[in-house]
């Protein structure tokens, strides 16, 4: 229980169906971190703890905090800050579903007995018997749909998950929460990244102490055109804050960090068709053998388009798109569907003209 709606109507629903249900709070990061302007935010703020627990004495289920704060300073936000340092862009939300709600989480409510997790994430899961598998499918309200972030669930994994919201829209578990008289009804949406409340740069820099070393913006010929302030700053499709006068609109390309580079060009230079991506995990099969047509997201906004992934070797697999994408970027899932179907998913490693 996160402490905002989502979790609470999710609590609620299964007291509602018959279900002995704990709510427990991941307390995930330092709550003095999570002030803004004297106000405590984010999902993980004092104040998001405190309206958890409210919900969870309304609904009369005993409520926990479990303190998660090192493994997620380990799988989270140490990989955060490595990949921004390596020139990727990371979704830690990915990573914290994967090792922290999915795994860490799941362990210690096994640890107590409980039969299932369940979240507030917009996505159904069910058993499909012809197929012996949980599968995983985009949530009836597709503006709120999060199967992208959950692409990395196992058969395991998800044989302990419970996902009551995925059969409802947005506007439908507001009513269901005002119909309760929960006091977090019409409370706001948590920002995207719970754990930083300012620039990602300054974060990076005060959490690992590194030193951003300018360097060279270079054209697609090679040639440099101007000096960067470190590729921490910088990711693939960025136009603003470049500080470049070349007489078009430019955008970042490519991070080239074994130079130091930040590669810049037009706008039409951003569009590829192919990528690989590596740590593949399938829902849909159980392995990726032979080619297959699927519609492929590469960034968790961004609409699915029509493609073929290719195994190749390892659980790296090569999507090619019928037509170009923009701003493939690495360090970002890619997420294969069929249907409303999740295939599975891999994080991107590299693109291709």
């Amino acid at each position: 229980m996160s402490g905002g709606v989502d979790s609470s109507v999710t609590a609620a629903l299964l007291v509602e169906k018959g279900y002995e249900v704990i709510g427990a709070t991941m307390q995930i990061w330092d709550p003095a971190v999570t002030v803004v302007d004297g106000e405590h935010v984010g999902c993980c703020s004092l104040a998001a703890v405190e309206d958890a627990r409210k919900v969870a004495g309304l609904l009369g289920i005993p409520h926990y905090v479990l303190n998660l704060r090192q493994p997620f300073e380990e799988k989270v936000v140490a990989y955060f800050c490595r990949e921004y340092l390596s020139g990727r862009t990371p979704n830690p939300c990915i990573a914290c579903n994967r090792y922290i709600k999915f795994e860490t989480f799941l362990q210690k409510a096994l640890a107590l007995e409980a039969d299932f997790i369940a979240t507030g994430h917009y996505a159904r899961l069910f058993y499909d018997p012809g197929r012996g598998r949980y599968l995983l499918k985009r949530a009836r309200d597709r503006s709120k749909d999060q199967t992208y972030v959950l692409y990395s669930l196992t058969q395991e994994r998800a044989a302990r998950l419970l996902l009551p919201l995925g059969e409802h829209t947005k506007e439908e578990v507001r009513a269901i929460a005002a119909r309760l008289k929960l006091p977090v009804a019409k409370k706001a949406e948590s920002q995207e990244i719970c754990f930083i409340t300012g620039r990602y740069p300054d974060f990076i820099k005060e959490k690992t102490g590194a030193v951003f070393a300018p360097g060279p913006f270079l054209d697609l010929r090679g040639r440099v055109v101007g000096r960067h302030k470190g590729i921490p700053f910088y990711t693939v499709g960025q136009r603003r804050g470049l500080g470049l006068a070349m007489g078009e609109r430019i955008y970042v390309v490519a991070i080239d960090p074994r130079r130091n580079a930040v590669v810049v060009g037009p706008e039409e230079a951003l569009l590829a068709d192919e990528l690989i991506s590596k740590d593949n995990n399938f829902i849909y099969l159980e392995k990726l053998t032979r080619p297959m047509e699927v519609r492929a997201r590469i960034r968790y906004k961004a609409p699915a388009a029509p493609a073929v992934i290719t195994p190749l070797e390892g659980s790296q697999v090569h999507v090619r798109f019928r037509e170009p994408q923009r701003a493939i970027t690495p360090g970002q899932a890619v997420v294969y569907y069929r249907d409303d179907y999740v295939v599975g998913g891999g994080i991107i490693c590299k693109q291709e003209h």
